[in-house]
């Protein structure tokens, strides 16, 4: 992204109601915002680089006295067949099913993987994190929708190890 593309996307912002916008091209993302009539950049950063590796979940703070929860989605459960291995997530994150949306997704239910084949990507503080096969086999059941945000341990994937 160039000088005179922000500085447009800049203008659009001031001649219009629009608050807030974020554009993403050839692996730069920018997100200006306007605060009280000013104009100042939020974001402007290179695509994340996908780092395979381990990563530890955060204890998660306990709820404040007085507050109320929110109410949780209700969670898929993988349903027990046989002896499917279950993938869950390792970490707190959203989950992709493909590298970007004009990609294909790296499995569907039916594929046939082998160990370590990737799996999906969970997104975890702007790192993209893949998700690897645990044993080979094939792919039984997909249980989270893409783009959906995952808990630590939270069923992902059931395969049926072959």
């Amino acid at each position: 992204m160039n000088l005179k593309e922000i500085k447009d996307l800049i203008d659009v912002l001031k001649d219009t109601d629009i608050v807030e916008i974020e554009v993403e091209k050839a692996g730069t993302r920018i997100r200006l915002r306007k605060d009280g009539g000013v104009m100042r950049p939020v974001e402007a950063v290179q695509a994340p680089v996908v780092v395979p590796g381990p990563v530890s979940a955060l204890p998660v703070p306990a709820q404040l006295p007085g507050a109320e929860a929110s109410p949780q989605p209700e969670k898929k459960e993988a349903p027990p067949q046989g002896n499917s291995v279950v993938v869950n997530s390792p970490i707190v994150g959203t989950f992709y099913r493909s590298p970007s949306p004009e990609t294909p997704v790296y499995v569907e239910v039916g594929d046939v993987v082998k160990k370590g084949q990737i799996l999906c990507i969970i997104e975890a503080m702007k790192l993209m994190n893949e998700i690897e096969a645990e044993v080979g086999g094939k792919v039984t059941a997909i249980l989270v929708d893409n783009a959906q945000p995952v808990e630590f341990g939270e069923p992902l994937f059931q395969i049926e190890p072959v």
